[in-house]
């Protein structure tokens, strides 16, 4: 899959527009999901040092793979996804891939586009075993983002990844939370898995102005089924 991504551009003089959350502006990007993303690589905020292209999130975080020794659960081989659909949240998007820079960022999905989402494709895929990561932008400066209502997932509710081989994998949610962005829980949201697992991540709380981010991140749980 050709990649889309663009620079990452620095909200500035951006008019506010009306939003998914009242008061809250519309940015050129969600800056929470580059300083969220950096924690695969083990800092906060900042590159840790080096990026191994070749890692796997748990790996490239120093986190000892949890299923190295058992057999996985239910599962599928290793595909590119291809569109993701969220009946619930009115969700149909088609994905693009994230990659790292070189500074050991990874690049949010290209904000000309409202209805996209990105995948951490030197990750696992989604429905391989482990945590596949899956980001989207919550509101650009033109409208609200494919992510905008993630808040409104809940246990039991389920969504489906398209895939390139044909398969489809529905994924039902275990849990929503929202973490504090110096509070980051990076063992729970990046750690290897036995069973195939999905993280849908994208920014929430308040936008401080002064730090140009957002205060918080929306991280959904889910597990193939």
């Amino acid at each position: 899959m050709a990649s889309r991504l663009s620079s990452p551009v620095e909200p500035q003089s951006v008019t506010p527009l009306q939003g998914p959350r009242s008061g809250v502006p519309l940015f050129v990007w969600c800056v929470g999901i580059l300083v969220l993303a950096l924690s695969l690589f083990g800092g906060h905020g900042k590159p840790s040092g080096p990026f191994d292209p070749s890692a796997k999130p748990h790996a490239a975080a120093g986190l000892a793979p949890s299923s190295a020794a058992r057999p996985a659960g239910k599962h599928l081989p290793r595909s590119e996804p291809t569109r993701l659909l969220i009946p619930k949240i009115d969700v149909d998007a088609p994905f693009t891939e994230l990659a790292v820079d070189a500074a050991g960022k990874l690049q949010p999905p290209t904000a000309d586009d409202t209805n996209l989402v990105g995948w951490y494709a030197k990750g696992v895929s989604p429905g391989e075993p482990g945590a596949a990561i899956i980001a989207g932008h919550v509101d650009t400066t033109i409208s609200a983002a494919v992510f905008a209502n993630l808040r409104e997932l809940e246990e039991g509710d389920q969504f489906t990844v398209k895939r390139a081989d044909g398969r489809d994998a529905t994924f039902v949610v275990d849990s929503a939370d929202t973490f504090a962005k110096d509070d980051f829980p990076d063992k729970r949201v990046y750690a290897d898995t036995r069973d195939a697992e999905v993280r849908l991540i994208t920014c929430a709380g308040d936008y401080d102005h002064s730090a140009k981010d957002y205060t918080e991140n929306l991280v959904v749980f889910a597990h193939l089924v």
